[in-house]
């Protein structure tokens, strides 16, 4: 398996890394020079004036001599820094990088003050003044509401370039050995992403392969242990369901080949004289019987599928459950006179309304009043009662028949499970009632409950919802 979303990592941090390089190269050289500029102006600009409001008034007031200007300019000059009295009509009167001079006084070309006064600066040689490009300020001399002159300062640009290049390499040395401490996620990557990835790679090959008993290793509580915990599920699932295929497949084969076989070997015996005339009508019963069983059995199975349909939508309805019960008994009048049983009803008041899927609710009944008869003794009583307790409604359906086994309990809710009892004459039912009743309830969001002695009897307890507003 190759490693992509390793190297991919790696990969994305080189470039990353090449990436953010480039950057303070190219837009980070700009922005540090500009920031340089302007910390210099600033500085040279507030220099300019804070001479300009005090010695050079007391100059152009023949306070302070020439000579005593001269030297407190000097004393005002930083490194490579240069300060220029200057003239209003462009005469440089002083320079501190030159001796004190009297007369004969170079001129500025072009010399216009309002292209550097106030607090703009200017980059270049000062009207042809300097060799070397210099970063200037330039701030008037005001007495009495008139210009005297103008007090300039310089900064050569190698000086700003040479502190622009110190900031850089910094800048470069702090991304650098940034860039370095991310590298160190690599290894960190790899044993806290890289292995639990392997695992789950892993995991998810072994069940392709058609190990869903497998259970991939990995304890965290992150992502990625969830994804692994939600794979292992899926592989119980998929297990489960796998068994249960199985097992279906097994049930459903042998619930159809016993009336197959009876209807088969009957009807060929017929065919080949081996059951003579007179008693046809016997086994033809039988036949019919037994083909009645594989419809029932085939009804079941549909209903079933119908009920594990998702999305399936329930048709809700306010009905009358006590009338619901009373049609549904009615059903079972013939089967229950033929083997003396009664069905004796508890209804709770006249009508008692109820909302819930109407047709699903017949099912679940019928089904439960079914399996009573089916496994109660003659001259015995079925009863169905019902009762509302807060707000809810109870369903019950009880019998005095031969009850249920405590170890069976649980598992008559399974699709085909039948206990040895009902595998004996009259009891050859389907296997699948019971789990189509709590399908049926569970998809109500109800409850259901049995209570069940073995000698004793049956009573199966449901719940539904009353209805808001009852008619």
């Amino acid at each position: 398996m190759k490693k992509f979303l390793f190297v991919k990592f790696i990969t994305a941090m080189i470039f990353l890394g090449i990436l953010g390089f480039t950057a303070i190269s190219l837009v980070g050289t700009d922005l540090v020079e500009d920031h340089v500029e302007s910390v210099y102006s600033g500085r040279l600009y507030r220099e300019a004036s804070k001479i300009t409001g005090q010695r050079a008034i007391k100059y152009y007031q023949n306070i302070d001599t020439p000579t005593e200007f001269y030297d407190s300019l000097c004393s005002s000059v930083y490194e490579k820094e240069e300060i220029l009295l200057i003239s209003p009509k462009g005469k440089v009167l002083m320079d501190t990088s030159q001796k004190f001079i009297a007369e004969d006084f170079p001129e500025l070309k072009s010399f216009d003050p309002g292209k550097s006064s106030g607090s703009y600066y200017q980059i270049g040689d000062f009207f042809g003044y300097f060799q070397e490009e210099q970063l200037s300020v330039m701030v008037p001399v005001t007495v009495n509401m008139q210009v005297k002159g103008y007090v300039s300062m310089h900064l050569p640009m190698s000086v700003l370039c040479h502190q622009r290049d110190s900031l850089l390499d910094t800048i470069h040395i702090l991304f650098l050995l940034f860039l370095g401490i991310m590298m160190l996620i690599i290894p960190i990557f790899y044993i806290m992403i890289n292995r639990p990835l392997k695992k789950i790679i892993q995991g998810a090959n072994t069940f392709a392969s058609g190990n869903l008993k497998y259970n991939i290793p990995l304890d965290k509580e992150d992502e990625l242990g969830y994804l692994a915990m939600t794979l292992n599920y899926m592989s119980d699932e998929l297990d489960m369901t796998g068994n249960y295929q199985r097992k279906f497949i097994s049930n459903v084969s042998h619930d159809f080949r016993s009336p197959l076989t009876s209807i088969k070997g009957y009807t060929e015996a017929i065919l080949d004289g081996t059951i003579p005339p007179e008693m046809q009508e016997k086994y033809l019963k039988i036949v019919v019987y037994e083909t009645d069983r594989l419809y029932k059995l085939t009804q079941s199975m549909l209903t079933l599928n119908n009920l594990d349909e998702k999305g399936r939508q329930l048709d809700y309805s306010d009905f009358d459950i006590n009338r619901t019960i009373k049609t549904t008994a009615e059903a079972f009048e013939g089967i229950c006179r033929d083997k003396r049983i009664s069905i004796e009803l508890f209804l709770t008041g006249q009508t008692l309304f109820v909302h819930a899927d109407m047709g699903q609710i017949q099912q679940v009944l019928y089904n439960l009043i079914d399996n009573a008869i089916k496994f109660s003794s003659p001259d015995s009583i079925i009863k169905i009662e019902s009762t509302l307790k807060h707000e809810t409604v109870f369903i019950s359906v009880k019998d005095t028949g031969c009850g249920i086994p405590k170890e069976s309990l649980t598992k008559i809710w399974d699709r085909f499970y039948k206990i040895d009892s009902s595998r004996g004459k009259d009891r050859k039912g389907t296997g699948l009632g019971l789990a189509i009743v709590k399908e049926i309830i569970n998809s109500h969001k109800q409850n259901i409950n049995v209570i069940s002695t073995e000698g004793v009897g049956t009573e199966f307890i449901f719940t539904l919802q009353k209805s808001v507003s009852e008619n």
